[in-house]
């Protein structure tokens, strides 16, 4: 696995203000409204539930409980049921990329967006970048839809801003193909062309969702990534059209010859 550590910002030239906000929005609704995943209510009402999204009905269901093992033997417990959605059902494919859950997750998925988002954000502009980040995000969330709604993941809730991100990495693939990328990879610190960086990622989370398709459950929704990456990747050059010039300059950064392959930061 390769996870990333930060890329070349030596060529940006202004603050990422919408990438910050985005960040802040994310850890704002985790902690106020999600009560740090604690607070089921709202979490089982605003998340993205295929079934809803099919049908365009709200499902309530009640909670449950199963029986699960642990290192102290079998135990009960509590499973959430779905919660009344006070808005449209649709609108649950937005509401749901600002939310995760749990600590590894958002921790996760906000450095992602902190390393790649910025550079997408020059690329583009702010307004732009905000439309492409909540229209990858959404394509995202319909893409898990598409595989889960006539399965037994159906009524299963899903949540969280990897597809939204999954786009960024999709356009970052696309528009800097070269820049350097400092990642971890087998313990190693390295620096990696972008492409190799994002590549290898992508094709995690491809070998991950054949694994699903193949009965294999991780409770991750790899449908959303791939979707929200290929959309990402489709989006990217119509999005930076009138800001070529931007992109001749900025996007793609030469890998020096000269540069050991090998360096810590």
């Amino acid at each position: 696995m390769v996870f990333p550590l930060g890329d070349d910002n030596s060529d940006r030239t202004s603050f990422p203000i919408v990438n910050v906000c985005l960040i802040v929005a994310n850890v704002a609704v985790f902690v106020l409204l999600q009560g740090f995943g604690t607070n089921e209510s709202f979490t089982m009402a605003f998340s993205a539930v295929p079934k809803e999204i099919v049908t365009g009905k709200d499902l309530v269901t009640e909670d449950r409980q199963i029986q699960v093992q642990s290192v102290n033997g079998p135990e009960v417990v509590t499973v959430p049921g779905l919660k009344p959605t006070p808005v449209s059902v649709y609108l649950t494919l937005l509401t749901s990329i600002f939310m995760h859950g749990g600590l590894a997750h958002i921790a996760g998925n906000m450095w992602f967006l902190w390393i790649f988002g910025d550079n997408i954000e020059q690329d583009m502009g702010r307004a732009r970048y905000l439309i492409f980040y909540l229209l990858c995000g959404i394509l995202a969330s319909l893409a898990h839809v598409f595989v889960s709604a006539w399965g037994p993941s159906a009524q299963i809730p899903s949540l969280g801003a990897s597809g939204a991100i999954s786009g960024v990495m999709g356009a970052y693939l696309l528009l800097h193909t070269n820049r350097r990328v400092t990642v971890l990879m087998v313990r190693i610190v390295m620096q990696v062309p972008g492409y190799v960086a994002v590549g290898l990622w992508f094709l995690f989370q491809l070998i991950s969702g054949l694994g699903m398709l193949g009965g294999m459950d991780t409770g991750v929704a790899y449908a959303a990534h791939i979707g929200g990456f290929i959309a990402g990747v489709a989006l990217a050059k119509p999005f930076m059209i009138g800001r070529t010039s931007s992109l001749a300059s900025y996007g793609n950064v030469r890998w020096p010859r000269n540069r050991p392959e090998r360096e810590e930061r």
